[in-house]
């Protein structure tokens, strides 16, 4: 698979930009697609299935893909028609992106946490455990955490797994950087704990850094984390490539499906599943096998019950701009719900 990697050559606080992307020569039938992806999270998977299998290029689409660090990197370009689609963790900036009347939208479920498939897990560091400095969650008072970025989905996630440990947020250090700076960090001895995505925590075990210590399923089953953004381009311009790339993409979240079972990827494909991942990331192949993969809805369905508790936590957070603003005023389930119709009912 053909990966184009953008380079961004400034992200400043007041405009985000997607920079100049370096294209190969596409079929003149074929729709150009942007495609911003999280570089750090095994929910990616779907959208790298439905380009090796073939699946992008049956709906006559050319898909350049455009690795960004943080969902939050996306949203201001996805509002500005630099890019057409993007994924990853639902953000407080999105909503006040919306309530400020960008063309923005939640389209598709990309990742929860169903019971069995918690992909987000809590890894403490190895010298930490080593000391006796952590045997439960309430050691984690006065510790440094880390998560990806700042108003995200994962901080919800944060905030419940400390009130198990009759903890808040007020109590830990929070700490902000990509899954592979996170574990660096624990390595040199400057982060204590993190949660973060597979095949991050694979990773910390193996190169024996961090310890897998609990699951998000645990403590917050079926939280809507992250999900597929459509920007202006979709949403006004263009509905029938969105819907092309829809149907697309739900082909690669059922084949993805398919070789899930009992929190695992173990079907008869898991092997090709795990190589495209592996392929298209970089990622250390051995270690896709030990991890916990997410949950992905088959006909794209999100979870709008804990999108509108995370929104509340936002809000309670002082990170929303428009107190009035609900959950589903950033969706648009019509793509999805369109593509299964064509598509027909999932069938496992």
């Amino acid at each position: 698979m053909r990966l184009r990697v953008l380079l961004v050559a400034l992200f400043c606080a007041v405009a985000l930009t997607a920079g100049n992307a370096t294209r190969s020569g596409a079929a003149d039938t074929s729709t150009a697609v942007r495609l911003g992806v999280g570089t750090d999270s095994i929910t990616m998977t779907p959208f790298y299935l439905a380009e090796k299998m073939g699946y992008f290029k049956a709906e006559g689409l050319s898909v350049e893909f455009i690795p960004l660090p943080s969902a939050a990197l996306m949203i201001a370009p996805l509002g500005a028609g630099q890019l057409d689609v993007g994924g990853g963790a639902i953000t407080a900036g999105l909503y006040n992106a919306v309530g400020r009347g960008i063309d923005l939208k939640i389209v598709a479920d990309l990742g929860s946490d169903p019971p069995g498939y918690g992909f987000q897990t809590l890894v403490v560091r190895n010298s930490l455990l080593a000391s006796g400095g952590y045997k439960s969650v309430k050691d984690l008072r006065g510790k440094r955490i880390a998560i990806t970025a700042r108003g995200i989905s994962t901080s919800a996630l944060v905030a419940a797994l400390l009130k198990t440990g009759g903890l808040t947020m007020n109590d830990v250090t929070m700490m902000y950087m990509p899954v592979a700076d996170q574990i660096a960090a624990m390595r040199n001895g400057s982060l204590d704990a993190s949660l973060m995505p597979e095949p991050g925590p694979s990773l910390a075990e193996k190169e024996k850094v961090g310890t897998k210590i609990l699951r998000d399923d645990a403590y917050y089953p079926n939280q809507q984390i992250v999900a597929m953004l459509y920007g202006a381009n979709f949403l006004k311009k263009n509905r029938d490539t969105g819907l092309r790339f829809m149907r697309a993409y739900l082909r690669g979240v059922r084949l993805y499906n398919d070789n899930l079972k009992n929190g695992k990827l173990s079907g008869k494909q898991a092997d090709v599943v795990m190589s495209i991942f592996a392929e298209a990331t970089h990622q250390d192949r051995s270690v896709l096998s030990k991890v916990t993969p997410s949950g992905d809805n088959p006909n794209g369905r999100l979870n709008v019950l804990t999108m509108r508790s995370d929104l509340d936590f936002f809000k309670a957070q002082g990170l929303i701009d428009t107190p009035s603003i609900q959950a589903e005023d950033a969706i648009d389930a019509t793509f999805a719900a369109d593509a299964v119709k064509q598509l027909g009912p999932y069938r496992n």
